[in-house]
């Protein structure tokens, strides 16, 4: 018997929004075989009976959605019942409690995150600074940063940063190799914007910089994989973190999102405390 699942992910949009909800839906379920196929741009009955008529011919099939027209939506899961296939909606429950609530009719329009408003252009704008000042770059303007993040090298400052970037918030990196390497602005005025350490555990980073040399096809370089100059690095970046009263993250094991939903929190309690 087959127990690998086929989900299918029918949205009317990118289908980013969808994408997101599985991948905490199904890291909750480890033991789970799936396949996914993705739909997006969803948004004629026709496109929804294929959809419908390729998961006949299969086992095993559930169908996830985001679609915010209602009648579109009906269809989709009358269909579905008619053909015996599990069909969730994701977001149609949650925008009727919302429009109750709000005592507000919802506009129903697919891509409605997606619109070309201020908001967008904004985290353009982050995303362009953010990566004008990736890697120590550009410190000359660096305060204009809403978030400057410090690390020894592989404690996931750039892709920590790109992220942050794509959420709205200008964020620069600079590596710490050394005391001499903290730019002097930092030094003169350390509460001025939101700095933040991100350390991790040696004995990972060690694993971590030997997979990096390897993956560049490099001779191992000795000073960057040797454990106690790793256990140095690190201490010495602690003591920098906790010299200028810097809160720390620790990344250890964290994916990137954990670790950027602790620099949004920590971002967030120093905004609401000036």
């Amino acid at each position: 018997m087959n127990n690998t699942y086929e989900i299918y992910l029918v949205s009317d949009s990118t289908g980013e929004t969808l994408d997101r909800i599985f991948l905490a839906l199904k890291a909750q379920f480890n033991k789970i075989l799936y396949k996914t196929h993705q739909y997006s741009f969803t948004r004629t009955e026709n496109q929804i009976l294929k959809v419908v008529d390729i998961c006949k011919k299969k086992q095993n099939c559930i169908i996830l959605y985001t679609i915010v027209d209602t009648k579109l939506a009906k269809f989709l899961t009358l269909e579905s019942e008619k053909a015996k296939i599990p069909c969730f909606g994701v977001l149609g429950d949650l925008i009727l409690s919302f429009s109750k609530l709000l005592n507000q009719k919802a506009s129903h329009i697919p891509s409605g995150q997606h619109v070309l408003d201020e908001e967008y252009y904004n985290r353009i704008e982050a995303i362009q600074f953010t990566m004008n000042h990736d890697d120590g770059k550009q410190i000359e303007d660096i305060i204009k940063s809403d978030i400057i993040l410090l690390g020894v090298s592989r404690t996931s400052k750039t892709p920590t940063s790109i992220y942050l970037a794509n959420r709205g918030y200008k964020t620069s990196n600079i590596p710490l190799v050394n005391k001499e390497s903290l730019p002097n602005i930092l030094k003169k005025t350390p509460q001025l914007t939101c700095i933040i350490g991100l350390t991790t555990d040696p004995e990972r980073l060690v694993d971590i910089r030997k997979n990096r040399m390897t993956s560049l096809k490099e001779k191992e370089n000795t000073n960057y994989t040797n454990f106690e100059k790793i256990s140095k690095e690190v201490n010495e970046a602690k003591n920098i973190f906790k010299k200028y009263n810097w809160p720390i993250v620790d990344v250890t094991r964290k994916s990137v999102e954990e670790t950027a939903a602790s620099v949004i929190k920590i971002y967030e309690i120093k905004k609401e405390n000036g």
